[in-house]
């Protein structure tokens, strides 16, 4: 009778303590999110005497004033737009890669996929000065290409790793069954293993598209033309010569950040599937 107070005893200061963990980790993520957009409806003389607290007066043009403007909107899908190519890209070029590193042997095969794992290694902002020359001499600086194709490159090495660990993980006799009924790599892979893999294909894709969607350096350096700014470059616009809007800076942010934690909310079950798939092979 003793063992078993003492167990549930244990059973629920762990719960307690799990819960406490979990409210001080969401605490840790949440408050700078409703700071952020709790201030984006202040003005600039509350925004600096009250930063964390309510608005003394609701400032509801703020927000208004930004998702009423074309600009907003122009950015927005200029956003989208590399985005979409940049994931569509990624997770194609990735899957292929890693399928043939998976189940394809060739010579030099260790040593290719170390050369793409390396890039691991090294951000984009150490190579930003060759990066611009090469995107220059290609004639692609200002379009939506010189800011995709260095974004897909860079995203190939945890992509490629991430993929090859899902498709070593799947059963050998479908890929051995496959093959005795005439079915070739490129049917298999395009007819059972990609189909097979949507929890990392949909982890792919969020890793790729939050990264694309959040990206200041890359098309800072490979634009100069308010057309096709994406939201990151969109934040300028609040900052003059001599001073920053900070208010309608919060509120911009506020608008530009929910289509990614939306779509984080909505494909995360897919998300833990995919990046914990591959780490135990069977």
């Amino acid at each position: 009778m003793t063992d078993m107070t003492s167990s549930v005893r244990m059973t629920t200061g762990t719960k307690i303590y799990l819960y406490v963990s979990l409210t001080i980790i969401a605490a840790i993520v949440l408050i700078p999110l409703l700071t952020t957009a709790l201030g984006g409806f202040k003005s600039l003389g509350d925004l600096r005497t009250n930063p964390f607290g309510l608005p003394a007066e609701w400032h509801f043009e703020n927000y208004a004033g930004i998702l009423f403007g074309d600009r907003y909107w122009r950015q927005m899908m200029n956003s989208l737009i590399i985005a979409v190519l940049t994931v569509f890209l990624t997770v194609t070029v990735s899957a292929m890669a890693a399928f043939a590193f998976a189940h394809v042997k060739f010579f030099g095969s260790n040593f290719l996929l170390n050369y793409f794992l390396i890039g691991l290694m090294f951000p984009a902002a150490t190579a930003i000065l060759p990066l611009f020359i090469r995107i220059r001499d290609l004639g692609l600086l200002n379009t939506y290409w010189g800011v995709v194709l260095p974004q897909v490159a860079f995203g190939l090495g945890m992509s490629i790793l991430l993929f090859r660990n899902y498709f070593r993980n799947l059963p050998e006799e479908l890929f051995q069954a496959a093959f005795v009924d005439g079915c070739g790599y490129i049917r298999f892979f395009w007819h059972i293993s990609l189909p097979l893999s949507r929890p990392i294909v949909a982890t792919v894709s969020i890793i790729s598209f939050v990264g694309s969607w959040n990206s200041y350096i890359l098309p800072l350096i490979m634009l100069n033309s308010d057309s096709i700014y994406p939201w990151p470059l969109g934040m300028m616009v609040y900052s003059g010569e001599f001073g920053t809007e900070w208010e309608l800076v919060l509120a911009f942010i506020t608008l530009t950040i929910m289509p990614t934690i939306i779509v984080f909310f909505l494909a995360q079950k897919h998300i833990i599937a995919g990046l914990t798939a591959g780490a135990v092979k069977s």
